[in-house]
């Protein structure tokens, strides 16, 4: 039997490592706050996050993090600023799988989740390394509703091994050799989808939106091409897939804190209010720090950027994107 490793059950977490355990892999997930850790483990229930769903048996949890040195796979599904915090702990061993969930970069070095890891252990191999993404909700995940996601490894063999792990009656996963390219379109969708959430906010609508959303893969592509992804990535599951999914459905977290600060709630009273992470709030200062890097033009990711740091209005942002000067659309 497949010993999983989960690190953290949040939402997605826990949504991911309910998906496998059902699958019949025993699995053990990581989680630092105790109250979802004995709740699991007493009730199968997660009293935090997912808490309506009676989970699978075969998942366990822990708040020892050294409990994960028996895993077969790593899946790593914390929020992106604990990153630094949590990856140097882990029991990280020369012969395991390390799969990356993670939507968002490392707030220090700005590398994608996987190259963080590369970057902190010098003996994990590689090519025993992927990422998963895609249009994928945890409300949908956990309740097995379809949907289709992508796995990506550095060689071609591991890519369809994680796909095969993944796969079930409700979760079709296709494979790819492009992380980098899939890493930043999970990253930067959540940009565009704040932004796509002020627009409904705003009741701008439905035309709006869509401009919005078009050039936002614009920026997604630019970017995801200049570190080193692949174009037709960016036009895939993980690329343009979640980010229609993320830009238009009330459930994303990422086009709420968009909508309720268009509708001129303070920054601060939707993250205390929000429940759980939304990645664009810590991920988008960084995506323009790696797009100067690169010297790549995101106009839509600095007006968002301006406004999470309150430099501007919602009707500013609007106004700075349409006084643009005109270009050739590509």
């Amino acid at each position: 039997m497949l010993k999983v490793g989960v690190v953290g059950l949040g939402n997605w977490g826990t949504a991911l490592a309910n998906h496998l355990a059902n699958k019949g892999y025993d699995v053990l997930g990581w989680e630092k706050n105790p109250q979802v850790v004995e709740s699991i483990n007493a009730t199968h229930v997660n009293a935090i996050y997912q808490k309506d769903v009676v989970l699978c048996k075969n998942l366990k949890a822990t708040s020892n993090i050294s409990d994960l040195k028996d895993s077969d796979m790593i899946l790593l599904v914390v929020p992106s600023f604990a990153l630094n915090s949590v990856i140097p702990q882990l029991p990280i061993n020369d012969d395991m799988l390390i799969v990356s969930a993670i939507k968002g970069l490392e707030r220090n070095s700005l590398k994608t989740p996987i190259d963080y890891v590369l970057s902190t252990f010098n003996n994990v191999n590689k090519n025993n390394c992927a990422v998963l993404s895609g249009p994928s909700f945890a409300a949908d995940i956990v309740r097995f509703r379809p949907c289709g996601v992508v796995s990506a490894g550095f060689c071609e063999d591991t890519a369809k091994k994680v796909a095969n792990i993944f796969t079930s009656e409700s979760m079709r996963v296709y494979f790819s050799t492009d992380p980098v390219g899939v890493e930043i379109g999970a990253v930067v969708k959540n940009v565009i989808a704040l932004a796509s959430g002020v627009c409904d906010g705003m009741e701008l609508g439905e035309s709006a939106k869509a401009v919005l959303i078009t050039r936002g893969l614009t920026e997604m592509v630019r970017l995801g091409v200049a570190v080193g992804g692949q174009e037709k990535t960016l036009f895939g599951l993980s690329g343009i897939g979640d980010l229609i999914l993320t830009a238009t459905c009330d459930t994303s977290r990422n086009r709420t804190v968009g909508k309720r600060l268009g509708k001129g709630e303070s920054l601060q009273n939707i993250i205390d209010t929000l429940g759980s992470v939304a990645e664009s709030v810590t991920t988008t200062p960084l995506v323009l720090e790696l797009a100067k890097k690169h010297n790549v033009s995101m106009p839509i990711a600095e007006e968002v950027n301006k406004l999470l740091k309150g430099e501007v209005k919602p009707i500013d942002l609007l106004k700075d994107l349409m006084d643009r000067p005109l270009k050739f659309e590509y």
